[in-house]
């Protein structure tokens, strides 16, 4: 099960299974909407606080930020607002 507010992964497995020349133009619009926000999402979360079956889904897509800190971590480093 993914985590809330990512897309699911019966989602992200139905958008690689159908063949791109099967799909419509709003559909390659959607999945690309999608997998945007979701790799966007991905790198937002820390892996500290993901799920294990979204750490096992992110690294399967491709999506894994590998525990480097969030995108929003470090801007906070950057501006010396940081924890460490």
């Amino acid at each position: 099960m993914s985590d809330a507010g990512r897309q699911s992964f019966t989602d992200k497995a139905g958008a690689a299974i159908k063949p791109d020349s099967e799909k419509s133009t709003t559909e390659h619009m959607g999945d690309k909407l999608k997998g945007g926000m979701d790799s966007m999402m991905s790198s937002v979360q820390p892996n500290s606080q993901k799920s294990t079956s979204q750490q096992a889904g992110d690294t399967i897509s491709g999506n894994s930020n590998e525990n480097q800190p969030s995108m929003m971590q470090k801007a906070k480093n950057a501006m010396g607002m940081g924890d460490n």
